[in-house]
């Protein structure tokens, strides 16, 4: 081998036939590649979507059978308790924090006994007095045939039972910072809440016992007044007849 030959033309091809043969494409397997198309998927199912993963406060108001009396409800407890915490931070006048809050405390527990506990989950309750001077409860609720909305009935009684364990944290705070100005309101707003909390519990209760009575009655009745009692009727009528008869 002459070292002034190029080394590329001194190596033969294995295969001719390779070498000399174009590249050509299979037509066929060209057909049969068909281009994928992404397509958005359906409507229906992108809804259905959204609304699988719709939470939050918004998702809350629109499965509730009453938003504006859900609205209502936590709006005015909330209120009550930022006017409290933030009117420092605004004003120095201690009887317009003062008013200010009383007057929210007075409307929240007025809507909470008379349209809140009502609308969301059909129970109502107020004290009476009779002529003797004897004061009792008195105890309203919606017949259970119509059933209260889950959402509803829920978030009432999360507003009920929480909203008296944040005062009740707010009235520790004002003992330990000394705070003794504010620790009247914080006691007013304790007694509305914790009564409408007993209240509501009271009529809850009151409600799940007459609904238990009355379902016990009924099946007493169709056990003994319907067929039991014309089978015992017919038996005691059969006997009484082979005896005088």
């Amino acid at each position: 081998m002459s070292t002034q030959e190029p080394l590329l033309h001194t190596i033969e091809p294995d295969d001719l036939s390779v070498q000399n043969t174009p590249y050509k494409p299979n037509v066929s397997q060209q057909r049969s590649m068909t281009p994928v198309v992404l397509t958005p998927a359906s409507s229906s199912a992108m809804a259905l979507d959204l609304n699988n993963a719709e939470t939050g406060i918004a998702g809350i108001f629109k499965q509730s059978a009453h938003p504006a009396a859900l609205f209502c409800l936590y709006f005015f407890r909330i209120a009550a308790i930022a006017v409290y915490i933030l009117c420092g931070l605004f004003t120095n006048n201690y009887v317009l924090s003062t008013v200010a809050v009383v007057v929210l405390l007075a409307m929240d527990f007025w809507n909470c006994r008379n349209v809140a506990g009502r609308t969301l989950v059909g129970l109502r309750f107020w004290n009476q007095v009779d002529e003797d001077g004897e004061s009792y409860w008195v105890f309203e609720s919606r017949d259970p045939a119509r059933p209260v909305n889950p959402v509803d009935s829920k978030m009432f009684w999360m507003a009920l039972y929480t909203f008296p364990a944040f005062w009740l944290l707010l009235f520790v705070v004002s003992i330990v910072k000394f705070n003794l100005a504010f620790v009247p309101i914080v006691i007013l707003a304790l007694v509305f809440n914790i009564t409408n909390a007993v209240g509501f519990t009271y009529a809850d209760r009151d409600a799940k016992q007459r609904w238990a009575n009355s379902v016990r009655n009924s099946a007493w009745d169709m056990g003994i007044g319907g067929l039991g009692g014309q089978i015992l009727t017919g038996a005691v009528k059969n006997s009484i007849g082979r005896m005088f008869g």
